[in-house]
């Protein structure tokens, strides 16, 4: 009888220990993001006189590619497909203004949360980067973070947009 438990015990920590390693290489599944398109927010002087234009446009959809890229590459997130989104708000790229109402739309997408990137410009070379993460089933923020790069025009939005990802939002991961 003890010649049997002498064996079973190195059978059994062998085994346990193989379990544990097992479970441990385990990753967790990446988190459903929608990351809907970038928007502008204007408060420089000439926003009353110089609506946003193809260049912006441009830049935005810059910002948001360049989002995306950094986020679905670092295997945390896997991105929801936002290009179908008809609603009014999100169609006028007001979704910062609407106290949440992307979180709703993610959920209905299937995501787990929301991603609102928002340029605020504070004049034609200063700006702002931010972030806003929603959960998609309570709508409560989860992340906010903010760069304030004052260099550069339009054409910079993306560094930033760069930056505050790899900086905020993927170094917080780690």
């Amino acid at each position: 009888m003890r010649c049997i438990a002498f064996i079973l015990a190195p059978a059994m920590l062998l085994a346990g220990a193989a379990a544990t390693g097992t479970a441990e290489t385990v990753a967790p599944l990446p988190i459903k993001i929608a990351v809907f398109p970038f928007e502008l927010e204007d408060f420089s002087g000439g926003a009353a006189f110089i609506p946003p234009d193809e260049i912006d446009r441009e830049q935005l959809r810059l910002s948001t590619e360049e989002a995306r890229r950094l986020i679905a590459e670092s295997g945390r997130y896997q991105l929801v497909d936002v290009s179908a989104v008809n609603e009014p708000m999100a169609k006028a790229g007001k979704l910062r203004d609407c106290e949440g109402c992307d979180a709703k739309i993610a959920a209905g997408l299937g995501a787990d949360q929301s991603m609102v990137g928002i340029v605020t410009r504070i004049g034609r070379t200063e700006y702002a980067v931010t972030y806003k993460i929603r959960d998609a089933r309570s709508g409560a923020l989860v992340d906010v973070k903010q760069t304030d790069l004052r260099m550069g025009a339009n054409v910079a939005w993306s560094r930033g947009a760069r930056w505050l990802i790899q900086r905020r939002l993927l170094e917080q991961a780690k």
